[in-house]
């Protein structure tokens, strides 16, 4: 991988520990510090910890995603996925170092009805696509380099994924009603950790969207994981409204990767494929 030394910030997420697994193992040199031991939101902290490990590429995997909570924390919200952001955008240029950051699906508002692109103007609905979409116009506009990535439902190894958790209600409930009308892109932690280094290795730079191939419903999603786990329970389809939250979420946000397939000279796998090679690699218990 070109000699490289990376820097993994939010290194405790399930990126983050996806990142520090596949680089190690790659026989990569990797510093994945504890989010006590980095404080991104500092840039003095931040500027004397980059000077003291000297990486030649940042990869930051902190965010504030908690969606709901961002609506009443927005200051939060606005300190780690706009503020910390800016300092380490800025951290990244004076220090020659190349920059990989993560976005999100939501800085669109769902209304185009059809896959989005990187071309097409972002109009986030809530506060975290807001914050998502500052932070991402702070690296536009930094004068560094960088990869700017906007994924998608991101599953990873834990406890907060989405097949976790079905399998968790499943054990608690019968009937599971899922959203058939909240649709995105399913994307594998190993995946994107795979596709970024592919990434890197071959010098890309600039804004990509990096999800999985396909989409689905909230519901087609968790049929899928059902079947995939032996899941018992009858699921139900049912609107977005029978889940009332604080934060308003766009309906269609899935994005096409063609742009990122088409400069890697590969094919990105579907969800379902994702979700199968996930289970394997990672059981579900």
């Amino acid at each position: 991988m070109n000699n490289q030394k990376y820097l993994i910030l939010g290194a405790n997420g399930q990126l983050g520990k996806q990142f520090a697994k596949d680089l190690s193992a790659r026989k990569e040199t990797v510093i994945a510090p504890d989010e006590k031991d980095c404080d991104i939101t500092s840039i003095d902290f931040l500027s004397k910890f980059v000077d003291s490990v000297r990486p030649t590429v940042i990869i930051n995997c902190a965010a504030y995603n908690a969606v709901d909570l961002a609506e009443q924390q927005s200051d939060t919200a606005y300190l780690i996925n706009t503020t910390a952001v800016k300092n380490i955008a800025t951290l990244c240029l004076d220090k020659n170092i190349f920059l990989v950051h993560y976005s999100s699906d939501y800085v669109f508002d769902g209304l185009k009805g059809n896959l989005y692109t990187e071309q097409d103007t972002a109009n986030p609905l809530n506060i975290y696509g807001k914050s998502k979409r500052v932070g991402e116009e702070a690296i536009l506009s930094s004068g560094g380099q960088y990869l700017l990535f906007r994924t998608s439902w991101v599953f990873g190894n834990g406890t907060q994924n989405f097949i976790h958790k079905m399998l968790q209600w499943s054990q608690k409930n019968s009937v599971l009603k899922l959203t058939a009308d909240e649709v995105s892109v399913p994307t594998s932690t190993i995946d994107l950790v795979d596709i970024t280094l592919r990434a890197i290795n071959k010098k890309l730079t600039g804004l990509y969207h990096l999800t999985n191939s396909d989409y689905a419903s909230r519901y087609e999603w968790g049929r899928y994981i059902a079947k995939q786990l032996s899941i018992q329970s009858t699921i139900i389809p049912v609107s977005i409204s029978a889940f009332p939250s604080p934060a308003q979420r766009p309906l269609f946000s899935a994005m096409s990767n063609q742009h990122l397939q088409h400069d890697l000279g590969i094919t990105i796998p579907d969800w379902r494929d994702a979700i199968r090679r996930f289970l394997i690699e990672y059981p579900v218990q």
